[in-house]
């Protein structure tokens, strides 16, 4: 491993150690020879968004977004330089929806403009066993978020508004988690069934209208091609979900979303940011490389498990549709809580990954790294990711790629590798 590795826990000696960052070179390392550990399960804590607990939208406290909590670990003194950024204003929202063309997830043109006059469609996606890969439409989705599903493994929910994709998946269960994203995108909730306490609580609730589930006709539109075991072997076709949403009455209106912030042009003051390791376990691991030729992160997903002292091997992770490697203009680390609410759950890895309030992150983009805050201001809008002065970061317009990891990962680097391990208290 190249360079001194600079361990980043949350210490107050955090900001010396960050201007050591600076003199480390940014020239591009070998790979890295990572041995993930397996990390035991979390004990049982308080949850601040659980089901039963918030049964409406209405009555989820919302987060101030000018109380931000100060987070030391982060080179305030760094990043601004002295140079105190003017924040960023939030237009007023607009409920006409006719006359938009640009789509406010990626900050880019649609494929075609009448697809943004519909609600977006969030779906379940596997990333796991191994033969399930390459999968289908990852490289269509605006915005995808990983996230820790059972033991070992991680499962991929991807937001499509601005394309179709006749081919996702494959479709797998639904996790609380996805309620999350579900709320703040308005999207319709595509999933292959789910555990019956989480099913029970999503039919229960008021994303009832909006939950998309496989049937025995051909709308909804899921497909069986033949490609894998059975219960793997679901994919959803986006192009003919309007004509089956509009044969049985659903709500598939333009949605008020939030636009986030987005510009072409690079932070001036950052830290380096070439390859993003993420460990969620022994089975579970990937890496993204920054393409300066592309100008965007390009996805590689392990192919062995590191037991027995066994090195990490990785290969692209490409999408089935065009054979393209999955790529991201951004991406983004959020550190967030996992809890579960009581011993029947945590024996039975029933997880609540608690995207709600605030939380620490990182931002990537052009080969750059900018410590951040989450905010949730919004329980039915997109996160609001900010700098450490509560100004709105500028995402790079295009795909935006969430690594949702526990709020006690851990995390380093050796000035231009970034390396976090999942953790869980």
């Amino acid at each position: 491993m190249l360079g001194t590795i600079l361990t980043m826990q949350r210490h107050p000696f955090w900001i010396t150690i960050c201007l050591l960052v600076l003199l480390v070179t940014s020239s591009c390392a070998s790979s890295p020879d990572l041995k993930p550990t397996v990390v035991p399960p979390a004990h049982p804590s308080p949850t601040p968004f659980q089901p039963g607990v918030y049964d409406l939208p209405s009555s989820v406290p919302t987060f101030d977004s000018q109380s931000i909590p100060t987070f030391t670990p982060y080179p305030t003194i760094i990043l601004r330089n002295g140079i105190n950024p003017t924040p960023a204003q939030v237009s007023s929202s607009n409920n006409d929806r006719s006359s938009i063309t640009i789509d406010p997830l990626t900050g880019l043109p649609p494929a075609d403009p009448i697809l943004l006059q519909r609600r977006p469609l969030a779906i379940t996606v596997t990333n796991y066993p191994p033969y399930v890969r390459p999968q289908a439409g990852l490289t269509l989705a605006d915005v995808v978020f990983e996230y820790y599903e059972e033991p070992f493994y991680t499962r991929f929910f991807a937001v499509f508004y601005g394309n179709n994709a006749d081919m996702v998946g494959p479709v797998r269960s639904g996790r609380y988690f996805n309620e999350h994203v579900v709320r703040m995108y308005h999207a319709f909730f595509v999933f292959q069934y789910a555990d019956p306490r989480e099913l029970m609580y999503f039919k229960s609730g008021d994303l009832n209208p909006f939950l998309v589930l496989q049937g025995s006709g051909s709308c909804p539109p899921f497909l069986d091609p033949g490609i894998h075991e059975t219960y793997n072997d679901a994919f959803f076709d986006i192009a003919k979900w309007n004509d089956c949403a509009a044969q049985l009455h659903l709500d598939n209106s333009p949605q008020n979303l939030r636009s986030g912030f987005f510009s072409e042009t690079p932070p001036s003051r950052a830290l380096a940011g070439n390859r993003i390791f993420t460990v969620y376990s022994a089975f579970d691991y990937n890496y993204w490389q920054y393409d300066p030729a592309s100008e965007r992160y390009l996805r590689y997903q392990e192919t062995d498990d590191t037991q027995d002292n066994k090195p990490a091997s990785y290969a692209p992770l490409t999408d089935y549709l065009n054979g393209r490697q999955v790529a991201s203009d951004n991406v983004v680390v959020l550190f967030v809580s996992h809890t579960f609410m009581n011993e029947n759950e945590q024996e039975d890895n029933v997880f609540h990954i608690n995207l709600i309030d605030s939380g620490n992150a990182v931002v990537f983009r052009n080969g750059l790294a900018i410590p951040a805050y989450w905010v949730r201001t919004d329980i039915n809008q997109p996160l609001l990711i900010t700098n450490l002065d509560g100004s709105p970061i500028y995402m790079k317009p295009g795909q935006t790629f969430f690594q949702v990891i526990g709020e006690t990962s851990t995390y380093r680097t050796d000035g231009t590798n970034w390396y976090f391990g999942y953790q869980t208290p």
